[in-house]
């Protein structure tokens, strides 16, 4: 369930700002109403050592473990001035590195030649410059009476020549810019620059190792950025200072102790209804919280007024998991991996406890479709055999049933579960308008009322069930008008209000009329992405069973290799499938919008925020 939030105001005299602060970040309990920015000292601190945390893991050495010492935080300030050092130096060091190589490339072409000596000449009196000429422009300056040169050796197919003096404007020539550097110099810096950057590596991997101290700092200014964000968003006058942020219900008794012991004066409000920022806490019950890391990875979070249906989407998402997977085998090779982890974790954690559910599910459906790594040679197994129910076998001809006698009952089971999820979909949005006194829960009747139409239509187009479908047409024609009329009423809406913008919306209810229909059908892709997993293991179990001989090692290369290649793709249908399902069809029959802001409380972090 979602908590409950309340609004709560701290006040203290402004002399006791740095108390408050402290006393609240202790409490721990306390989401901002508003969070202004850190001071821009302590932002510009925590982007700095972030980057160097993110640096020196490109310098770690492979298979070195990181050291367990834990520096203190002068240690620590020694070891990272020399890192930063180390990574400007570095810069500077690849940067003379570059600019030396592109101009040996420059010169080269004309040669090795001391810039010095050339430096000497001009000291003398011989003021040399060199050209590069097309032969036409070429012919005229040594035409010239007023041009001293001397021809040189070609340089890129182009005449060159050393001239005394500048050439005059009217002779198109391209001077060659002297270098302050011989090759040999240069080559001298590249090897300096080589070796610089080699002390700079040293430096930097031996720094990666305190890996767990950059870490520890990390989250030291991270929490000193909260806290200055905190600062700067607590508002004063001349005598008080003052902050707002809201607290789960259940834990305001625990606040007001610490505002008794602390001597703050508080108030305490319920939020208001229109209220956005309100943040989300969920409460997960042991089933629940199972679902919790996929909400993660996902990034979803019902809104503060919306429903929790964490419970409801865990149950279809491990349904979804195994008839998308559809394979016993594969669910064997999960189960066996998550075994794996749980014996080296050595702790039982959500995501631990989630895979050993999905894999079980999917054995199951695995089992009672009799499919197990795509071979039809499972069937041949009494055991096995005895497990399949033979209406939903993926191999029907063992259990006398027709193929498509099997395929459609597969699909009307796809259908049904469409049809349950999408109508509970309305039934839950039902009961959270009936206590609001929300007229508009009729119209989520009549949205019950078409998903259930439109699945009687489903079976009666894909598989040709014998439905009568002049009902169906009336309970379509029912539902459309009872969302037309109700579905713009809503509690701060008088009747003629809610009946005028639901009638304003006529031809969008007709668009999301249709839509129900698609949306019922899309549920169809639970037997479609599962026949495809097994045809495509099916069609590698072909293709290796045709190697013989010695052979036989690319044949069991094929399956390894083939299986594991389907296992990823039916990973990745499960994203892309059965968490849509849950996500956008289900969550919006429930009216679900996913525009939950997450509860972060004002504390302490003992973890890096990612």
């Amino acid at each position: 369930m979602i908590e409950k939030m309340k609004m709560v105001h701290v006040v203290a005299s402004v002399s006791e700002k740095k108390q408050m602060l402290n006393g609240l970040r202790d409490l721990g309990l306390m989401h901002l109403v508003e969070k202004k920015n850190a001071d821009r000292d302590t932002i510009e601190r925590f982007s700095l050592l972030s980057k160097t945390i993110l640096t020196l893991k490109d310098y770690l050495p492979k298979k070195a473990e990181p050291y367990t010492k834990i520096l203190t935080d002068e240690e620590f300030q020694s070891v990272y001035s020399d890192v930063l050092k180390a990574i400007n130096k570095k810069v500077e060091v690849i940067q003379t590195r570059s600019d030396a190589v592109a101009e040996i490339e420059r010169i080269s072409p004309w040669g090795d030649f001391s810039p010095k000596d050339i430096s000497e000449l001009k000291s003398f009196g011989y003021d040399l410059h060199f050209y590069r000429f097309g032969k036409k422009d070429f012919e005229n300056a040594v035409k010239a009476e007023d041009i001293k040169l001397v021809r040189l050796g070609t340089v890129d197919k182009q005449i060159t020549a050393a001239v005394f003096g500048k050439l005059p404007p009217e002779i198109q020539a391209t001077e060659f810019a002297l270098p302050k550097k011989s090759i040999e110099e240069l080559k001298e810096v590249i090897q300096t620059c080589n070796s610089e950057e080699d002390k700079c590596d040293e430096i930097l991997k031996n720094a990666s190792l305190y890996e767990k101290s950059f870490q520890q700092q990390l989250l030291k200014l991270q929490n000193e950025e909260e806290y200055s964000s905190a600062n700067e968003t607590a508002s004063n006058d001349t005598d008080l200072v003052w902050i707002s942020g809201y607290i789960p219900e259940v834990d305001i008794p625990k606040f007001k102790e610490a505002a008794e012991k602390s001597n703050w004066a508080w108030a305490v409000q319920d939020v208001d209804d229109e209220d956005s920022n309100v943040p989300t806490k969920v409460r997960y019950n042991k089933v629940s919280r199972l679902i919790k890391p996929v909400f993660d990875i996902l990034g979803v979070l019902p809104g503060y007024h919306e429903q929790d249906i964490s419970l409801w989407f865990f149950l279809f998402f491990i349904l979804f998991f195994a008839m998308i997977i559809g394979d016993g085998g594969y669910g064997l090779l999960l189960l066996i991996g998550t075994i794996i982890i749980s014996v080296k974790s050595k702790k039982k954690s959500d995501v631990v406890f989630l895979l050993y559910v999905l894999s079980i599910a999917t054995i199951v459906w695995g089992a009672v479709t009799g499919t197990w790594f795509g071979m039809e040679q499972a069937m041949d197994i009494p055991f096995l055999k005895a497990l399949v129910i033979p209406s939903f076998a993926n191999y029907p001809e063992y259990f006398g049933v027709a193929a498509t006698a099997q395929q459609n009952t597969i699909i009307k089971f796809s259908f049904s579960i469409g049809a349950i999820q999408m109508a509970l979909g309305s039934i839950l949005s039902i009961k959270k308008k009936l206590p609001e006194k929300d007229l508009s829960w009729i119209a989520s009747a009549g949205w019950a009322l078409a998903v259930i139409a439109m699945y009687l239509l489903s079976l009666f187009l894909v598989i040709g069930e014998p439905i009568d479908i002049v009902p169906v047409a009336a309970m379509v024609g029912i539902a459309f008008v009872l969302v037309l009329l109700f579905g713009g009423m809503s509690p701060d809406k008088t009747f003629k209000q809610g009946l005028l913008a639901g009638v304003a919306n006529a031809f969008t209810v007709f668009l999301d009329t249709i839509s129900c229909f698609g949306n019922v059908m899309s549920y169809i892709r639970l037997f479609a992405v599962g026949m495809a997993g097994l045809a495509i293991a099916q069609s590698f179990n072909e293709l290796a069973a045709g190697f013989t001989g010695p052979l036989i090692i690319l044949g069991f290369m094929v399956l390894f290799i083939g299986h594991l290649l389907n296992l990823i793709m039916c990973f990745l249908s499960v994203v892309v499938h059965g968490v849509r399902l849950n996500v956008l069809e289900f969550s919006g029959q429930v009216g679900l919008e996913w525009t939950g802001i997450p509860y972060e409380p004002f504390e302490k972090k003992d973890k890096i925020k990612k």
